[in-house]
């Protein structure tokens, strides 16, 4: 049985009110605005090493059993789309380390002085001593100065991982990078034909079976969720750059990090956007995610696969949200 979106919203943490994991002398900026519409033009993104898309027809969502109730996956129908250009990976740890060295951003985590981490992504002493406060969701644990630059609060370090996806960036902040670098967020339509690699109907980009000689050919939950990871895999993003990448040599479309994309959410979205480049424009208190995360699994979350939707506040992060660019 699906449940609940498996990412925490932000509107269940408590801010601090002295904000006490910001650097000295640091002010939380004001999020810069932007929609599709911003960004750089498709020949420069490519010229900064982004992926060109050729634009085209094909069908969008889904009607399979297997989709999600009330995340609004279907009805499936034609959608055309113009040209853009999408990036190979998500923002690494150091691409986002550039962005803030260069304009001194304090994201949301930061602001707020704590983020939610996967339990079994701490040690049990810091279990032992956070109270869960995400109600229904209470894998979640709301770790004091966790944030995109502690992954998993104090003690640790992007450092050490410098390929891997950043975490703990909320749309906000995704959308002050984008700013900052000229490119914006994909559309939901954007990120769906991409993570296609070329190919239609299928529920992964390789094909139907998530596995191959029984080990998922993505990073998604493996074992029983969510107390017995199986032998030898740890709960945690890879690498950007890991995996086998789909047709248009994109990494990681499923699973991994979820990603932030340009749109408001809307479980209406597949009858209420246009046909030609959809994109839902209209405040909802939510913005869409994509691709699932290292959390999913069948028996929980199976946004994981193309089709699937997934959705969360704004000014929410997490241990397993990222995002990718797109122009």
């Amino acid at each position: 049985m699906t449940k609940s979106c498996c990412v925490p919203s932000a509107v269940t943490i408590v801010a601090a009110a002295d904000a006490p994991c910001l650097a000295s002398g640091l002010k939380a900026r004001t999020p810069l605005p932007g929609d599709a519409s911003v960004g750089a033009d498709t020949d420069d993104a490519v010229r900064r090493g982004m992926v060109r898309v050729a634009g085209g027809e094909f069908t969008m969502g889904t009607d399979a059993a297997d989709a999600v109730p009330g995340d609004g996956e279907g009805p499936a129908r034609r959608v055309a789309i113009g040209d853009f250009a999408i990036a190979a990976t998500t923002v690494t740890n150091r691409e986002f380390g550039d962005f803030v060295r260069a304009t001194r951003y304090v994201t949301d985590a930061e602001r707020c002085g704590s983020s939610f981490v996967f339990y079994l992504q701490l040690p049990d002493e810091v279990r032992r001593a956070v109270r869960q406060v995400a109600s229904g969701l209470p894998w979640w644990l709301p770790v004091e100065c966790a944030s995109w630059q502690r992954p998993e609060g104090p003690g640790t370090h992007v450092h050490t991982r410098p390929d891997h996806p950043v975490v703990h960036v909320s749309w906000n902040d995704c959308q002050a990078y984008c700013v900052w670098s000229g490119t914006r967020l994909p559309t939901e339509a954007e990120w769906e034909f991409a993570a296609g690699g070329g190919f239609e109907g299928r529920r992964f980009p390789w094909g139907d079976e998530l596995e191959r000689d029984g080990v998922p050919r993505c990073n998604v939950w493996r074992g029983t969720f969510p107390n017995a990871p199986a032998e030898g895999w740890q709960p945690g993003p890879a690498p950007a750059h890991s995996g086998e990448p789909n047709g248009y040599s994109l990494y990681n479309m499923c699973g991994n990090v979820w990603e932030w994309c340009a749109d408001w959410f809307s479980p209406t979205y597949h009858v209420e956007t246009p046909a030609e480049d959809p994109q839902f424009l209209e405040p909802t208190g939510r913005r869409s995610m994509r691709g699932g995360s290292f959390l999913c699994h069948d028996s929980y979350c199976n946004r994981y696969r193309i089709a699937a939707r997934g959705s969360n506040t704004p000014e929410s992060a997490a241990s397993n949200c990222g995002f990718r660019l797109a122009a």
